[in-house]
């Protein structure tokens, strides 16, 4: 009898890795065509940003300041309205990458388990995750007061060193399981160069050129 083949952990970076653009972008515009009266709140954006810079740059804390000005405050109702609607727009190959979704039925036809790892927020990513069928889906939480967003983090923003704490985590849920992960940014090779194997996909230069020198073979998803 022929053994079966080993069973992988395949986790997928979302962003510009299985979709064509960041989907935050994507989706807060998607909220202001429901609710344009919200635009007035970018009064603010200014003023986030020169704090961006001045505070080092810190992604997540930009991130929440955003969806504040322009969600904070809305009923969970709403906002799950409007993830419903967005996810149903996302069909490839307008926003994701037919060559990713290969890859993905790939895995998923040799049976392994699929993890979606995203620094989006929590507001339409798992949705994402089970509309492509994956087991697990690990993203940015944001916090709510009862059933209205508060949009502060309830985790770390995860991306970088902490979608590598989130790698050495699945290692515990599935035990012995070697683990293949896909990203395409400088920011995802803290947790792609501790994988089993991995492939930078659709990295810009500065990020392919990292990934050289560390092992780490590109390609690029159409």
């Amino acid at each position: 009898m022929v053994d079966a083949a080993p069973r992988w952990l395949a986790v997928f970076d979302l962003d510009g890795t299985l979709t064509w653009r960041d989907t935050l972008v994507l989706f807060l515009l998607s909220f202001l065509r429901r609710h344009p009266w919200r635009v007035f709140g970018l009064w603010r954006l200014p003023f986030a940003l020169l704090s961006f810079v001045a505070r080092g740059r810190d992604r997540g804390a930009l991130k929440s300041r955003v969806i504040r000005m322009l969600m904070g405050g809305a009923a969970r109702t709403e906002v799950d309205a409007c993830a419903d609607a967005f996810v149903d727009t996302l069909r490839p190959p307008r926003r994701l990458r037919p060559a990713a979704l290969a890859a993905v039925e790939a895995h998923r036809a040799a049976g392994d388990y699929l993890v979606l790892l995203s620094a989006s927020p929590d507001l339409y990513v798992p949705r994402i995750g089970r509309y492509l069928g994956f087991e697990r889906t690990l993203c940015t939480e944001l916090a709510w007061r009862a059933e209205r967003l508060d949009g502060g983090l309830r985790t770390a923003n995860r991306q970088g060193a902490e979608k590598l704490r989130c790698l050495t985590w699945l290692r515990t849920q599935y035990p012995g399981l070697p683990i293949v992960a896909y990203g395409n940014s400088a920011a995802d090779l803290d947790h792609l160069r501790q994988a089993d194997r991995a492939l930078l996909v659709n990295g810009n230069a500065a990020a392919r050129a990292l990934a050289k020198r560390w092992g780490i073979p590109t390609a690029d998803w159409s």
